[in-house]
């Protein structure tokens, strides 16, 4: 059972629905996203008295009070959660992105989309996750700014969802202080491959470009069954698979025979107990009724 994030309510209120993403990408790290077709949808409402908020929530309110200088005023919400916890796929950011833009919608729009985008980085540590969320589609986050470029439909991302939890803060406490120049190379070469191949479209140009050297190699040691799992998706036809953000999720892409990728994933992960969910990239980001 998920603990609850949010305190639940049946008081309407803005609506925010935002996706999910998978980040680094392999050798993108902290820089490389994409915004896929499962969402987290929060409602956020004014409110006649102050109940307690999660941390999460509260220091998301918080930080949105302060830089815009809004009256701060009582507010609940409640979260229908489509994405799983702790599993490398966005889903702090999904809640910081629907507070933030709840509450920007309830004090007339302070902020434009770029603003509260950078607001949630600030909240998460790092632009990864915040930025396809936001945007939708495939980006790139540098410091503040964001690139952005649509993602076929034919593009089917496999996720392999590991019954295990994987801190981000237990995940970035592995990664040693320095790596060889070769292999930093290495990995921003096959960086660049992957950004060139989202921007041209030539989605065939991925493979192979997954290799990394700043994060997996380290992060397998957290969840030892990575590397069968990326050679069994690669075998069956994948363009490529990556461990997604800091995991557990594992994430293949291919433009084919997505079923026998996520057959031969699972049966690659052997004893662990996952799910596979196949999926295509979401295009739009944060979406918002009223």
């Amino acid at each position: 059972m998920n603990r609850p994030y949010l305190k639940m309510t049946s008081v309407q209120g803005v609506t925010i629905r935002v996706p999910a993403s998978t980040s680094n990408l392999g050798p993108g790290f902290d820089c490389l996203g994409v915004a896929l077709g499962i969402y987290n949808v929060m409602t956020v409402s004014r409110s006649t008295k102050r109940e307690p908020l999660a941390p999460i929530v509260a220091k998301a309110a918080d930080l949105f009070f302060k830089r815009t200088k809004r009256r701060r005023f009582a507010f609940s919400c409640s979260a229908i959660e489509k994405i799983p916890r702790s599993r490398g796929l966005g889903s702090s950011a999904t809640i910081r992105l629907g507070i933030l833009h709840g509450l920007n919608e309830l004090t007339r729009r302070p902020l434009d989309r770029l603003s509260i985008f950078r607001l949630c980085a600030e909240l998460e540590g790092h632009p990864d996750n915040a930025a396809p969320s936001s945007f939708g589609g495939f980006t790139v986050a540098r410091g503040e700014n964001v690139q952005r470029f649509q993602v076929s439909p034919r593009l089917k991302f496999v996720l392999l969802i590991p019954d295990l939890e994987i801190r981000t803060s237990a995940a970035r406490q592995i990664l040693p202080a320095k790596i060889s120049r070769t292999n930093a190379v290495a990995s921003a070469g096959n960086a660049c491959a992957i950004t060139a191949a989202f921007a041209s479209g030539d989605y065939e140009n991925l493979r192979g470009a997954f290799i990394d050297h700043f994060h997996q190699p380290f992060r397998a040691n957290l969840i030892p069954f990575l590397p069968r799992v990326v050679v069994a998706a690669e075998k069956s036809g994948a363009l490529g698979a990556f461990l997604s953000g800091s995991g557990s999720t594992i994430c293949a892409v291919t433009l084919r025979d997505a079923r026998n990728v996520a057959a031969a994933m699972q049966r690659a992960a052997r004893s662990t107990s996952s799910k596979v969910v196949i999926t295509t990239a979401d295009n739009h980001g944060v979406q918002i009724r009223h």
